[in-house]
């Protein structure tokens, strides 16, 4: 995605398999990566399965985040999440409705 930078991407629940509402998706930011600062008109919900980071609103504001939490991001709030790690990959699933995956 335009924007971002070490941040890639896995779908291992999503339109082809038959989910009938919601993809979950899996992100891993490397060190020092960064996905995009964006919006869009549907809700995030994310769990943070390895490593730290950081989820910036749309004040830039900078909430960590860390292995074990959860973070819900609000249709049209502008966010990007950060690895600021210099060793680890953050690592989060996130589910969004099957429309974006």
């Amino acid at each position: 995605m335009e924007g971002a930078s070490g941040a890639w991407k896995q779908m291992p629940l999503c339109s082809s398999d038959g989910v009938p509402v919601y993809t979950f998706r899996v992100f891993t930011v490397e060190p020092g990566g960064f996905t995009p600062y964006h919006q869009h008109p549907y809700e995030h919900m994310n769990y943070c399965i390895e490593g730290e980071g950081t989820l910036v609103n749309e004040a830039g504001e900078e909430q960590p985040i860390k292995q074990g939490d959860f973070a819900l991001v609000m249709p049209n709030e502008k966010h990007q999440y950060r690895n600021k790690s210099a060793v680890k990959d953050f690592v989060m699933i996130c589910g969004v409705p099957k429309e974006f995956e």
